[in-house]
């Protein structure tokens, strides 16, 4: 069955991904401009305003960043949240005991009184996109060496930041995109009272485990559902007795009709970044070097969590969460190997570079681009290890992570 995949950044990311006719990632500022026509001939039903608008309510005003990172999907006009299981993962651990394991056995609010608030926990809503490419880039010139342009960008990034934010409850992010060619501002509203509705239990929630885990297709029941909470005017607030449920300029309505073979497939969200235009160097240093020692270290880590883990429900319920995020991006890594392995990326890379550098035989000011790539991996290796290292060994301890914490 062909599905035709439109996953839409609506958070910054690092390095913007070019694509095939019938595939993509896109932030919803530029869906207009750039994808809404081929998507519509194929079969999507909704216009680039319905999408993103600053002037009416839209899907983007129905899909949040939940947490610090994941996605989640307003489906009520009572503030109701669904998002994975993983994602809630932490804040189910932390209402759970020995007495009340909702981890094992789940948990469901039979009332709104008995809903459950997480004083760490955000919604966060994208208000506003911008294109700020100008402002940023303002006072750069070709003479300024990388520093310095550095030392300009940043200063003029938070210029704006301050700017833009003065006087109001919002929040702003801005990353460059196009390797720093392009920037983009992000404006956000954030609620800090949301509240636990209901999870499964992790039988269902976390079927399959790690075994599973970044393994297409999935067998789990990987969700979990919250509310957030406002002031009487609607209104980002701290968590409070007298809040109410959010009122949502817009939410997703569920359908249990079902699909069919064929059916357009599109997704918004908030995924993390893509390295398209890594080279073979690059992908050499993932595949070869760093990911087998990273899962080297997070074996070691695992090993001697789930040791005390077993058999001792307390330390179990109280690690459940750290375990889960240490064998995610275990897991992760893994894949990465086998991928990379089986689709021969490396060689793929190679035969693109090989292109490139015929045609930079024409165009001189590129000639040298790929080798001066290649020797700046080969030099950081080194550092990218010991990097590695202590980011997953000394970083890893808690108890210096505790004290640092303690200090600043």
């Amino acid at each position: 069955m062909k599905k035709i995949f439109y996953t839409l950044l609506t958070i910054a990311i690092l390095f913007f991904n070019q694509v095939r006719a019938d595939e993509g990632m896109w932030i919803p500022l530029l869906i207009e401009k750039f994808n809404i026509n081929d998507m519509q001939s194929k079969g999507f039903k909704l216009t680039a305003e319905d999408i993103y608008s600053i002037n009416k309510a839209c899907i983007k005003d129905a899909v949040v960043i939940f947490g610090r990172g994941c996605t989640g999907e307003l489906v009520s006009d009572q503030g109701l949240i669904l998002t994975n299981h993983h994602c809630g993962y932490g804040a189910i651990q932390k209402h759970s005991s020995i007495e009340n394991d909702y981890l094992t056995n789940g948990f469901w609010a039979m009332n709104k009184n008995e809903e459950l608030p997480n004083p760490d926990l955000s919604v966060t809503f994208l208000e506003k996109i911008e294109d700020v490419t100008n402002e940023i880039l303002d006072g750069v010139k070709e003479k300024h060496s990388e520093k310095e342009r550095n030392q300009i960008i940043s200063k003029n990034i938070e210029r704006i930041k301050k700017e833009t934010v003065k006087g109001t409850d919002l929040s702003v992010s801005i990353k460059p995109f196009y390797y720093g060619n392009q920037y983009f501002m992000f404006i956000y509203k954030k609620y800090n009272d949301v509240r636990l509705v209901g999870a499964p239990p992790s039988a269902i929630g976390k079927f399959g485990g790690d075994t599973d885990n970044w393994v297409w297709p999935r067998h789990t029941g990987d969700f979990s559902v919250f509310r957030i909470y406002a002031d009487k005017n609607n209104n980002p607030a701290e968590y409070s007795p007298d809040n109410v449920p959010y009122k949502p300029k817009k939410f997703l309505p569920v359908s249990i009709k079902g699909i069919q073979e064929g059916d357009f497939t599109w997704v918004l969200g908030y995924p993390g970044g893509t390295s398209q235009y890594i080279t073979s160097d690059a992908v050499r240093l993932i595949k070869e070097v760093r990911n087998p020692n990273r899962v080297m270290l997070r074996d070691k880590r695992l090993q001697v969590m789930n040791k005390h883990m077993e058999g001792n429900d307390t330390i179990r319920i109280k690690y459940a969460s750290k375990n889960a995020g240490v064998s995610n991006s275990w897991k992760r890594w893994k894949g990465e190997i086998v991928g990379l392995e089986r689709m021969n990326a490396i060689k793929k890379k190679e035969d693109l570079e090989a292109k490139f550098a015929s045609w930079a035989q024409k165009n001189k000011e590129f000639k040298e681009v790929l080798p001066e790539l290649s020797n700046i991996y080969n030099n950081i290796e080194e550092f990218v290890v010991a990097y590695d290292f202590y980011r997953e060994s000394i970083r890893a301890v808690e108890l210096l992570r505790y004290a640092q914490a303690l200090k600043s």
